[in-house]
Formats: structure tokens, sequence, C-alpha cells
């Protein structure tokens, strides 16, 4: 049991934090820094005669504090499911460890907004715990059946008249994106799949939505015009998403939930597709409402959706690959956003200290689960001082203190990926990890530092030597776990 003095001087940490006040409002801030489309559309929206509407849906994290992910993921099909998809045709991945969370104030249950219905009933449990993986999400997408590892077997066995649906929602870093088992998934590879599914001939447009952290470096520079690919993210190649509904907001979850419930770009477009008919509302149209809502007019938080690939695809109407709810058939498009954003938002890599923090100061005094959050809140953030301060030491061992710092923080000219040699990358990334421990969903910030010591020419071997004398060793509780890693 912690002794008052403990206690106090870690509520004052604690605070110190999570909380400051702006001149214009309160804020979490924390260490992580007319049918009118129907003139729009293709002509077609109507016509279903022809070609299969596929979907992949994946959430990429597991642990109660990205219950979001989960939650946006569910909403997403509850979506497809009103819009008339067949669940053979929708595939999801989830690591389905939210429901029945202990942690969980609502058993069986996921919502995604503050007011929201229950979103996980019905979905289909096709790629769960130890399946969810990059190298099953990649033989789904290829409709590659025996390449498989366990899950349901579905995969998107698509034609050339089909199109597909593919929404991803997750951690993300520069040229890397999150899931619950190792290794990651990295930009080149997603890219190269993409490219054989094109060649493959077996589809006739695709539509891909992420959510993540620098999302667009997983497209930026690596996404070529001509696949029939139309994608938008959450945020451009050097910038975090949000967490929204989340405790301190307002809008904000149900006291007991100590969560955020969804992810801003994600609430934003399915938000959308919840209240419109879809029939005439084209991808440009619900891109502008949703790049509107996330980047948030109070200039702190928020982010700049993007889009890659096809633009001409972007006047198609949302119904080709989505289906509609009838419910909205009357529905009259209108230019202005009713959604408004809420008041408040959670930079991504920081939702996990909002849930250990909410959970602390909930807690009885001196309980059992007041010193379980106090332990998860400190380690936490011990494991990210451990890579911040690891990564800086690399670069100033490699490059020197004055210009290691500089060479770090590069930006590579917009419209060029993100590192020039992918497998450098990878290689430079199990080094460290080896030496230094897991980057983790909070390390994934680093990759354009270990990217640019890639860009700089520096060989594992130099690589291996800079990060032994910077971790002489590292810590042992499971944020810094190898498990946690981007290797296999």
């Amino acid at each position: 049991m912690m002794d008052r003095y403990t206690a106090g001087a870690f509520i004052l940490v604690a605070l110190a934090i999570v909380a400051v006040v702006d001149g214009r409002n309160d804020f979490i801030k924390l260490p992580s820094e007319a049918r009118g489309g129907a003139t729009e559309g293709n002509g077609g929206a109507d016509d279903d005669s022809v070609g299969t509407k596929w979907a992949v849906l994946l959430a990429g994290s597991s642990g109660y504090w990205n219950y979001r992910h989960q939650a946006d993921v569910c909403h997403a099909y509850q979506i497809l499911k009103k819009g008339g998809l067949k669940d053979e045709n929708i595939i999801v991945f989830m690591y389905d460890d939210i429901a029945n969370n202990e942690e969980n104030p609502r058993p069986g249950v996921i919502i995604n907004s503050p007011h929201g219905e229950d979103v996980y009933k019905g979905v289909p449990k096709d790629y769960v715990g130890n399946e969810v993986t990059a190298h099953n999400f990649f033989a789904v997408l290829l409709g590659n059946k025996t390449a498989l590892t366990g899950g349901s077997g579905k995969v998107v066995d698509s034609g050339p008249d089909d199109r597909i649906f593919i929404y991803y929602t997750d951690h993300g870093g520069p040229g890397v994106l999150g899931m619950p088992t190792s290794p990651y998934i990295y930009a080149d590879d997603l890219i190269d799949v993409l490219k054989k599914k094109h060649a493959s001939g077996t589809y006739k447009s695709l539509v891909f939505y992420l959510e993540a952290c620098e999302a667009g470096s997983i497209f930026e520079g690596l996404l070529p015009e001509g696949l029939n690919i139309y994608a938008t993210t959450a945020s451009n190649a050097e910038e975090s998403s949000w967490g929204t509904y989340c405790p301190g907001e307002y809008p904000s979850p149900p006291p007991e939930y100590e969560t955020c419930l969804g992810d801003l770009y994600s609430v934003a477009w399915m938000e959308d597709c919840d209240v419109h008919n879809l029939r005439t509302e084209t991808l440009r149209q619900q891109y502008q409402l949703v790049k509107e809502r996330t980047a948030n007019e109070n200039g702190y938080y928020g982010s700049h959706v993007m889009q890659y690939g096809d633009l001409k695809l972007s006047v198609e109407n949302l119904f080709m690959y989505v289906g509609t709810n009838p419910a909205n058939d009357n529905y009259t498009f209108l230019d202005a956003n009713s959604l408004r954003p809420s008041s408040k938002a959670v930079n991504q890599r920081d939702a996990d200290l909002v849930h250990f923090w909410d959970k602390f100061r909930k807690a009885p005094e001196g309980s059992a689960r007041k010193i379980e959050a106090q332990k998860q809140l400190t380690e936490a953030m011990a494991h990210r001082t451990h890579i911040d301060n690891s990564i800086k030491m690399v670069g100033k061992l490699l490059f020197g203190f004055e210009k290691g710092p500089r060479v770090l923080k590069a930006v590579q000219p917009a419209g060029q990926p993100l590192v020039n040699d992918w497998n450098c990358l990878k290689s430079l990334v199990r080094t460290f990890e080896t030496h230094c421990g897991s980057l983790s969903q909070y390390g994934m910030k680093h990759m354009r530092s270990i990217a640019n010591i890639c860009n700089a020419g520096m060989k594992i071997e130099q690589m291996a030597e800079a990060s032994a004398q910077a971790c002489t060793s590292f810590p042992s509780y499971s944020w810094s776990s190898l498990h946690r890693g981007f290797s296999a």
C-alpha cells in the first residue's frame, strides 16, 4: 500500500502530465505531444446488378486502453450490414479482447459513442487473437486460402467486376502500421500486396480508409496512380491522429468506461454514413466533410485528412462500396457539416495514459485497483522515457552530439517515400530492438529517425554498436518485451 507521501507525489506528477489550461479551453495535453451528390456521382449508383461488394475490416491493437479500435471496426461492420453486404463478403480482423474484458463495464457490449448502441452484436469473428497477423491480412486481400494460418478461412475471392472496401484502424508511425502480433505492417509490403491484387485482375476498384498516426506515410510516394485504388488517411505523413469520446472530453463516455470510445477520423466517416443516403453521396463529398470535422477549427488538436491514388474514383457514390441504409433513402445531402467535432480530443499515442490516469483517479484510496493503475502508468511513462532517450543517444553516437538531433528529425520532401531502402529500415529496427527492447505502439513515432539513419548510409554494424552503447540493458516490464516488437 502506498504511504501518504508517495501517493501525494505521484498525483502531483500525474496532474502535471495530463492537465494544463489554455487561455481558451481546458484540454488534455500529454507527453507525445440535395441529393445534390447525384450530379457528382458516376450515374450508376443504383446499379448493383454487376459485381460484388467486398470489405475487409481490421483493428490492429489489443488491450482495453485501445478499446476504440475494435469499437471502430464493429461500428463499420454494422454500417456495411445495414448497407446490404453479406457476411460472406465481410471479413473482420480484431483481437476480440474488449467485449468480455474485465475492465468493460457492459460485458459482451461494445459502443463507439457516448450514447451509442451495441456495435459488437453479430460481428463475424473471422480472425481473432493470434490469428490477427500481417501474413493473414495479406493472404485475405490476395484471396490466397492456402496461405492462411487459422481463422474462418474467408478471403477476398473477388472477380474483375467487384469492388473492395478496406478499413484499417490502429496505432501507426512513419511507414508502419501496428498489429497485435508481430511483425507489424510496413508500408512497402502493403503497397506490394495492393499491386499484386491489381495485377491479378480481380477487382474493378478499391477504396482504402486508414486510421493511424502518420497514416499518410503509408501511401506518400508509394501508391501509384493506375491501380484503380482510392485511399484516404486520418493524418498526413508527419502528424498524429486522434482519439475521441475520451474521458475529460465533451461529450465524454459514460464515467465507468475510463477509455476513449472511438477515433476522430473514423467516427467522422462512420457517423456520416449513419445518417446519409449513400446512393447519392460521393466519396469526395464524404472526404470533404470528414476532413473538416477531423481538422477542427480550434487548432490544438486534429489532423489533416489526406487522399491518395486514383482521385478520379472519388466521384463515385459510397453505395458502390459500403451500401446504404434504406432508412436514409429520403435524406437530402447538405454540404454543411452537421456533425460537429467534440470539444477535446486525445493524441492516439496518449490514449493509454488517459485510461491509466482515469482508472487511478477513480479507484478507491489504497485499493488494489489504484495500485495497479499507478503501476501501469508508471511503467508506461518509464518505457517512453527509455525509448526516447535511447533513440536520441543512438543518433548522437552515430552523427555527433550536435548533428545527431538534426539528422533524426529530418523530413523527406513532399511526395517522396519515408526511406530509400526498406530492407535497411527493417534491419535497423530489428537491430535497435535487440539491444533496447520493443519500440511498441508508442515507439512507432521514432520510425522516421531510424529511416533517416538508413538514408544517411549507416549499416547494421554501426547501428548495432551504437544501440549496444546506448542500451546496456532495457526494462523488463511488458511494454519493452520483444513480443511487442516489429520483428517476427
